[in-house]
């Protein structure tokens, strides 16, 4: 698979597309695709079907999936800008099967932005946490090493591990919120200031996982 089927013009007619949603201000969040408006992927191809960024742009549907989670994080201003960043940021032709895995193996352990800044040292948790960031690790690595076998790896055992990795590393926003609200929540005069803060806090999160997303588009 590769992106926008290696077609200059379909990259063009969807980044106009996305654009012109953007213009006319039509881009929403909690909606996928009705009456003209809707979400980044509603937005991308018209319909709430994450598949269909496989058919009809050659790029994996869990980035799509990615796409949409990011963007439903993030605060108005920004998150209206993104899908056309999300599309720009892709060269026509690049095999984006590796992207997941590395942004995957990022928000797993990254010592800045990982969920492993949430697990004790050596618990249950921060054991389980590594094990699948080394899975994720050599997943990453085929490419280099056998990229037949990569192909060949079983696609049904690939989604699953990535759906559920995506559940989990997709908690770690809310994981931020949840850290920001306990570390201040100390009398209940301070809950206006908590929750400020928390939603600061998850914000900033989803803001630094758009960024590293598209710092991987633009090197596929």
């Amino acid at each position: 698979m590769l992106a926008f089927h290696n077609k200059d013009e379909i990259k063009a007619e969807y980044l106009a597309r996305v654009r012109a949603h953007e213009a006319a201000d039509e881009i929403i969040h909690g909606k996928f695709w009705k009456n003209g408006k809707g979400c980044a992927v509603g937005c991308t191809v018209h319909s709430d079907q994450h598949s269909a960024y496989e058919t009809e742009l050659g790029i994996p549907r869990i980035l799509a999936r990615l796409e949409d989670r990011i963007f439903e994080g993030m605060a108005n201003g920004y998150s209206k800008e993104f899908p056309a960043k999300f599309l720009s940021a892709i060269p026509v032709g690049a095999d984006l099967s590796m992207v997941w895995p590395r942004f995957a193996l990022w928000l797993l352990v990254d010592e800045k932005h990982g969920v492993i800044r949430f697990a004790k040292k050596d618990s249950a948790q921060w054991i389980a946490i590594h094990r699948v960031a080394d899975l994720y690790r050599e997943l990453k690595d085929w490419d280099k090493r056998d990229k037949d076998a990569f192909k060949a790896a079983s696609a049904a055992a690939y989604a699953a591990a990535a759906y559920a990795a995506a559940d989990a590393a997709y908690a770690s926003a809310d994981a931020a919120s949840a850290a920001a609200s306990a570390a201040t929540a100390t009398a209940s005069a301070a809950d206006a200031a908590d929750a400020a803060y928390a939603a600061y806090a998850r914000q900033k999160s989803f803001n630094a996982q758009a960024d590293k997303l598209l710092q991987l588009l633009r090197t596929a």
